[in-house]
């Protein structure tokens, strides 16, 4: 499969398979448990709310520092030391969220520490996961060329699939199938997740090199975060660049959110965590092949037209996600996302590399595609959180409710608010469906 790629194609795409772990552990199974301590605090109904906003705060933060961290990893040698930063930040969060479930949390008291615990890990991993993110893609310019772009950027994704998002996963599921206690495979599950993504990091660090680099002057530092609004400038100018970071911020967004929510909407309707994350595995079986298609069908007919074709699939999950009741619905959900979860992703990244104009700043370049990606992020998981807390206040009104009623009913109300706030996500994949459809084919074509 890795046949006609150079060793530091292999190495880099290697990565694509270490922080998977992280995308599935921490991203899907981590808000089950979290749930699971909120069921025991002040409020438990407020699990995915919580959730979704903890999400947006780890967003914000990363969105802000990304600019800045982007040009500090342009400077000669700078870009691996960094990522390194950021990877081992990550880890170590990861490592700690594996005691978390051995620390008793059926008081009050101690499910509203360990909870808080959790969500500050939770947004550090978070950040160690984006930081070394955003060096790991400003890497793809200097380890392929612009004809490969696509091929490598996608086969990353698909190692991912493969590897760190299935493995580790069925670590925890055949544990938790042979009887073994369920806070002891969150523990180890955690744990492994650690080590997995500092281990198969190793060749990325030994094989990968940044080539394209700014030398290092005396307040060359200075210059360069001065030179940040002339970067803003710079994108403006490049109009295609411009509309396309726009329709990413809300697109991408629409994506993350789904991510991200995922699991604790079907926790938040009532659906069992080991039937929620069998149909997780599925999406991690399907990745391969499917992004194996998208790199076929990108070849065809074009990185930009399958983008669009993942941004209308999601429309789609979008719609139906509003529907989903029952587990096999939720099946039917994880299948569509597979088909066009890592694809979306992975041309969005080498389409965006390909509009660089100037390759010696990758860094400062993909430090903003970041900043667009997860300032993003900070919007979906709010609009859903906001959305569903206000269903569930009209709800309460019109029924009569009380706010301090049973956790029983608040989580009957819950439930029956939860969809309208996956719903409010496709006003997110409008917006930027249309700037992707009907504004960036006339800016390109201009270009040309």
């Amino acid at each position: 499969m890795l046949k006609g790629y150079t060793k530091e194609e292999k190495s880099w795409m290697l990565y694509d398979w270490a922080n998977s772990a992280h995308s599935v552990v921490i991203v899907t199974i981590l808000p089950i448990f979290y749930n699971t301590v909120a069921d025991f605090t002040a409020n438990p109904a407020s699990g995915m709310n919580t959730w979704g906003y903890a999400t947006s705060i780890a967003m914000l933060i990363i969105a802000l520092m990304a600019p800045v961290a982007g040009v500090m990893g342009d400077f000669k040698g700078a870009r691996k030391r960094l990522f390194t930063v950021f990877l081992v930040v990550g880890v170590l969060a990861c490592a700690a969220l594996a005691v978390t479930p051995m620390l008793p949390f059926e008081t009050q008291a101690m499910a509203e520490k360990v909870g808080m615990t959790v969500l500050l890990l939770y947004i550090a991993s978070q950040i160690g996961f984006s930081g070394a993110n955003l060096y790991y893609d400003s890497f793809l310019t200097d380890i392929t060329t612009e004809d490969r772009m696509d091929r490598v950027s996608t086969m990353g994704y698909a190692m991912g699939y493969i590897g760190g998002s299935t493995i580790p996963l069925v670590v925890f599921l055949v544990m938790a199938g042979l009887g073994v206690d369920m806070l002891v495979c969150l523990s180890v599950v955690f744990g492994l997740t650690a080590v997995w993504w500092m281990v198969f990091s190793l060749p990325l660090l030994k094989n990968v090199h940044q080539k394209s680099y700014v030398p290092y002057e005396k307040g060359a530092v200075g210059r360069a975060l001065r030179g940040l609004g002339g970067t803003v400038r710079e994108i403006f100018r490049h109009k295609a660049m411009f509309v396309f970071l726009l329709a990413y911020f809300f697109y991408i967004d629409g994506v993350n959110t789904i991510i991200h929510m995922s699991t604790s909407y079907g926790d938040t309707l009532g659906l069992g965590s080991t039937e929620m994350l069998l149909a997780l595995l599925l999406v991690q079986i399907l990745g391969l092949p499917f992004g194996l298609l998208y790199i076929r069908l990108s070849e065809k007919l074009g990185a930009r037209f399958m983008i669009g074709v993942g941004i209308v699939i999601y429309m789609g999950i979008t719609v139906f996600g509003f529907f989903v009741r029952s587990v096999w619905q939720f099946w039917v959900l994880a299948i569509l996302v597979a088909t066009s979860q890592g694809g979306i992703q992975a041309l969005s990244r080498s389409m965006f590399g390909k509009l660089i104009p100037d390759k010696k700043r990758t860094g400062e370049f993909f430090g903003f595609y970041d900043i667009f990606g997860k300032f993003s992020a900070i919007m979906g998981p709010s609009l859903v959180a906001f959305t569903s807390g206000l269903a569930a206040a009209r709800i309460r009104a019109m029924e009569g409710i009380a706010e301090n009623a049973s956790a029983e009913v608040l989580a009957e109300v819950a439930r029956r608010a939860a969809p309208w706030g996956v719903l409010s996500v496709l006003l997110i994949f409008l917006i930027g469906g249309g700037l992707y459809f009907f504004v960036l084919p006339r800016v390109m074509d201009k270009k040309k």
